[in-house]
């Protein structure tokens, strides 16, 4: 028997208060006691923030350590599949004290779109020597490890036993699957990936010095392929990989063996 409504659109036809209430079960407790979150949207200046409009299939909520902070420490977009499973669309989750790169804007003020409709070479420059992976734009707070167990027990509060979730690079790909998730669509492409990175391997050989975003000493860690496949080492844009975890369940997979981040 399930704790709460079976899909969002359920969820999101019930009364405010009480979708907030469920909603507010993603968010790591851990999140809200560090950063002291006032839970309350309805305040005038709320640090937490939903949009979950009755009708709609899909639902947001972002966090901020202060209403008027420019990024969300944490950002979760879900939605109901056609089958009616839950699909997380995009997770993010901020230091917002760590420093900012503008990874997300080029030069002419324009939305990057992590970097399929242009990019911010200077900034990504800056944050690659930062230790950051492609997309952020500021340090993470390390907080995944705590937070699949907490969302794996919404996802069972809902009646479901797997979710699934669609990964924006290869290192986000990578981590999933250390942390038990399999593939829908694109295992085997990641492990052609994996092979063409390795000695003889084609990805291997456009790798040069003369590039910083493919610098050849990046053909065995997780960060440096991630960078050189946002960069186009693979000739086309990393899209189209979906994944999904059952709950309790480690699948076991490991496309990149022995990997480095």
């Amino acid at each position: 028997m399930s704790k709460f409504p079976n899909s969002i659109r359920e969820i999101n036809s019930l009364p405010d208060a009480e979708k907030w209430s469920i909603y507010e079960t993603i968010v790591p407790p851990h999140i809200l006691e560090d950063f002291e979150i006032d839970t309350n949207p309805e305040r005038d200046h709320p640090q937490m923030r939903y949009m979950c409009p009755k009708g709609s299939r899909a639902m947001e909520v972002s966090v901020r350590k202060s209403a008027t902070d420019r990024d969300p420490l944490m950002y979760l977009n879900m939605a109901d599949t056609f089958n009616n499973q839950i699909l997380v669309l995009l997770v993010v989750v901020n230091d917002p004290d760590a420093e900012r790169f503008n990874v997300d804007i080029d030069g002419h003020g324009n939305p990057t779109n992590y970097g399929t409709s242009s990019r911010n070479i200077p900034a990504e420059l800056a944050a690659m020597e930062a230790g950051l992976a492609p997309g952020q734009i500021r340090q993470g707070l390390r907080a995944f490890r705590r937070s699949v167990p907490v969302f794996e027990t919404f996802i069972e509060n809902m009646g479901h036993d797997m979710f699934m979730i669609e990964p924006l690079a290869y290192h986000n790909a990578i981590v999933f699957e250390r942390y038990g998730f399999n593939y829908v669509r694109g295992l085997k492409d990641m492990k052609m990936i994996h092979q063409g990175f390795l000695p003889d391997g084609e990805y291997r050989q456009r790798l040069t010095d003369e590039n910083p975003f493919r610098k050849t000493s990046y053909w065995n860690r997780i960060l440096g392929r991630s960078w050189a496949i946002h960069d186009g080492i693979l000739g086309h844009p990393f899209t189209g990989f979906q994944m999904y975890k059952r709950i309790s369940h480690d699948a076991g997979i490991e496309s990149f063996p022995d990997a480095t981040w």
